[in-house]
C-alpha cells in the first residue's frame, strides 16, 4: 500500500509540474501552439478532429472568388470607348446629302485648311491651329461631309448660307460650301477672322491661340473666345466678354477643347 501511495505521488507530481509549465509560459509560448495538442491529447474522443482540420483547411479555395474579383475590376475600363466624355454632337434635326467621303479624305481637307494662310499682306503670322478646326469639325459633324442641320449649317464644319456669302465677300473669293474641301476653308477661314478681329480689338494685335495663354477652359482668353463666337456668332461673343469678361457658351467652349485635348477622331 505505501509503495502504491507513493507512486501514485510521484505521478500527481509530474503533471503539476507539466502544468505549472504551460501555463506560467506567456503569450509567446501560447503563440507556439502547444494547447490545441494538448487539448486533442486530453479528450480522448477527438481523435476525430485531426480528420475535421483537412477539411477545414482545403477550403482555402475559397480564396478563388478574390482571384475572380480582381478580373472584374480589370474589365471596368472596357465601357471606356463606349462612353466618351467628348466626342461629336450632331444636331437633331438632320438629313444627309448625297454620299460622305472618308474619314481619311475629311482629314485631309481639314489638315490642308489649317496650312492656309488668310492675311498674307496684314497679318501673315495669323494660324488657325489644326488640331482647333479638326476638333470644332468633330464635334460639329462627325467629320461627315454630306450632312445638314434643319438650321442651314453643312459639311464637316457645318457652315452656314450666311458664314459662306460673308467670307466670300469678305474675302473675296467664291468657295462652295457644298464641296467638302472647300467647306473645311470656309469653317477655317471664320475661325481666322474671329481671331484677326478679337485678337486687333482687346489683345493688343496678338493672335497666338495657343492654350497655354488659357488659364482654364472658361477663361476669357483669345482662343476660347474664337471658339466661342465659332458657335454664338461674334456679337454674343463680344457683349458677354464686354459685360463681365466671360464666354457667352461656356460649355460649347469646354467640349471643343476638350476635343482639342483628346479625341476620338485622333484615331481616323
Amino acid at each position: 500500500m505505501d509503495r502504491r501511495v507513493s507512486v501514485a505521488a510521484a505521478v500527481v507530481a509530474l503533471v503539476v509540474t507539466a502544468g505549472c509549465g504551460l501555463l506560467g509560459s506567456g503569450g509567446d509560448d501560447r503563440a507556439a501552439a502547444p494547447d490545441p495538442a494538448s487539448e486533442l491529447v486530453s479528450v480522448a474522443p477527438a481523435t476525430t478532429e485531426p480528420t475535421v482540420e483537412p477539411t477545414v483547411e482545403p477550403t482555402t479555395p475559397s480564396p478563388a472568388p478574390t482571384t475572380v474579383k480582381p478580373s472584374a475590376t480589370t474589365k471596368k475600363p472596357a465601357p471606356k470607348p463606349t462612353a466618351p466624355t467628348f466626342n461629336t454632337q450632331l444636331p437633331d434635326c438632320v438629313r444627309y446629302v448625297g454620299k460622305p467621303v472618308t474619314y481619311a479624305k475629311a482629314k485631309a481637307a481639314l489638315n490642308a485648311a489649317a496650312k492656309k494662310t488668310y492675311w498674307p499682306g496684314s497679318a501673315p503670322d495669323l494660324k488657325v491651329p489644326a488640331d482647333l478646326i479638326r476638333a470644332t469639325a468633330w464635334h460639329e459633324s462627325g467629320w461627315t461631309s454630306n450632312i445638314e442641320n434643319c438650321d442651314g449649317g453643312f459639311g464637316l464644319m457645318q457652315v452656314m448660307p450666311d458664314t459662306e456669302a460673308f467670307i466670300n465677300q469678305r474675302f473675296e473669293q467664291s468657295y462652295d460650301y457644298r464641296d467638302y474641301r472647300q467647306n473645311a476653308i470656309l469653317g477655317a477661314n471664320q475661325l481666322a477672322w474671329l481671331t484677326r478681329y478679337f485678337g486687333e480689338k482687346y489683345f493688343k494685335k496678338n493672335y497666338d491661340l495657343g492654350t497655354a495663354k488659357c488659364k482654364s477652359d472658361a477663361s476669357p482668353c483669345l482662343l476660347n473666345l474664337v471658339i466661342d463666337g465659332y458657335n454664338m456668332g461674334y456679337g454674343s461673343t463680344e457683349a458677354a466678354f464686354v459685360a463681365g469678361k466671360k464666354l457667352s457658351n461656356p460649355k460649347y467652349v469646354h467640349l471643343i477643347r476638350a476635343n482639342m485635348r483628346e479625341c476620338d477622331c485622333d484615331t481616323l
